[in-house]
C-alpha cells in the first residue's frame, strides 16, 4: 500500500451516536494500516471518538453505548429540563454515565495524558448569561448553515457571536478533567443545560466547525465525518471521509442497540472501500 498511510493530523467531527461510524472505520483502518498521527481533534461527540482512538476502546465505547439502548424502551424527553442531578438534563446524565465508564479511569487518563496532542473544540454561546437560550438560538443558526451551505466547516454561528475554544485534553486528563471536557464538548441547547468550563458556559462546538483543525494545522489530515456534506475545501494535505450514505443511528436516540451496531458495521464497510481506493492508486 506503499506510504499511503502517513497522516499526521486526525480530526474527529461531531454528530452524537453517529460517531460509531467513526469507530468502525477507525477500527478496520488502523489494522489495515499504522496510524500514529502527531495531533488530534474532536468536536461533539468526536471529542468522544478521539478519546477511544487514544485509548484504543473505541469498541468498548460502543458496547458502553449499546448497553445503554438496550435498557432504555424510550428516549427521554428533552422538553424536561432537569429529571435528577441539578443542572443535568436526563441525556446529559445518560451521557456521562457512560463517558465516566469508558475514560474515568485512571489508565485511560494516562494514556491520553500521555499519548499524541488531543485538542477539543469547546464553544461560548454569544450571551454567557442567557448560556442555554443563546445556545439553543445558535443550534437554529447551525442547522440552517448545515442545510444551505452543506460544508463541514461552518461559519454562520461564529457571525452570530458564538466563539470557538481549543482545549488542551492532554493537560485535562494529567488534571482529572477528562469526562468533564467530553460532556462539555458535547453540550446540545436545548436538550443539555449548559455546564461551565473554566468558569464560562460552554456547549456543541459542532455548531461553529464540524472538523476543527489542531493548532498548529501541519502536514496530511485525516478528516472522519460522520454525515454526508456536499462541498469540502480544496486544501492540498487533506483527505475528507464520510459515510457512503445516511448512517442508521439518530444523533440522540439512546434506545435502539441495532442502529448503533448497524452504524459501526457501516464504518467498518465504508473504511474497506477506502483501502481498496488506497491500492488502486498505489498499483503503477
Amino acid at each position: 500500500m506503499g506510504d499511503a498511510t502517513l497522516f499526521d493530523q486526525l480530526v474527529f467531527s461531531g454528530g452524537g451516536t453517529r460517531c460509531m461510524w467513526q469507530g468502525g472505520f477507525i477500527h478496520v483502518l488502523r489494522d489495515a494500516v499504522p496510524l500514529k498521527p502527531k495531533r488530534i481533534t474532536g468536536v461533539s461527540g468526536g471529542a468522544c471518538s478521539g478519546c477511544g482512538f487514544v485509548t484504543h476502546r473505541g469498541q468498548q465505547v460502543l458496547e458502553a453505548f449499546v448497553e445503554t439502548a438496550e435498557s432504555l424502551d424510550y428516549n427521554l424527553p428533552t422538553s424536561e429540563p432537569f429529571d435528577g442531578e441539578p443542572g443535568r438534563s436526563p441525556h446529559q446524565s445518560l451521557y456521562r454515565d457512560v463517558i465516566e465508564s469508558c475514560f474515568g479511569d485512571a489508565e485511560a487518563r494516562r494514556s491520553v495524558a500521555e499519548g499524541p496532542s488531543l485538542q477539543i473544540l469547546i464553544a461560548r454561546p454569544p450571551d454567557t448569561s442567557w448560556a442555554r437560550t443563546t445556545g439553543a438560538a445558535m443550534t437554529l443558526v447551525y442547522v440552517a448553515d448545515s442545510k444551505i451551505r452543506s460544508n463541514p466547516h461552518l461559519t454562520w454561528a461564529q457571525k452570530a457571536g458564538l466563539t470557538e475554544e481549543l482545549v488542551d485534553a492532554n493537560q485535562a486528563a494529567r488534571d482529572g478533567r477528562l469526562t468533564d471536557l467530553i460532556c462539555a464538548a458535547a453540550t446540545i441547547p436545548p436538550a443539555f443545560d449548559p455546564p461551565e468550563w473554566d468558569g464560562l458556559p460552554a456547549i456543541d462546538a459542532g455548531m461553529a466547525d464540524q472538523a476543527p483543525m489542531p493548532t498548529p494545522d501541519e502536514g496530511t489530515s485525516l478528516i472522519v465525518l460522520t454525515k454526508r456534506f456536499r462541498n469540502f475545501p480544496d486544501v492540498p494535505g487533506r483527505t475528507y471521509v464520510q459515510p457512503s450514505k445516511e448512517v442508521p443511528a439518530d444523533k440522540i436516540d439512546f434506545t435502539d442497540p441495532d442502529k448503533l451496531r448497524r452504524t459501526w458495521a457501516l464504518g467498518e464497510a465504508d473504511a474497506r472501500r477506502f483501502l481498496s481506493k488506497i491500492d488502486n492508486l498505489s498499483k503503477p
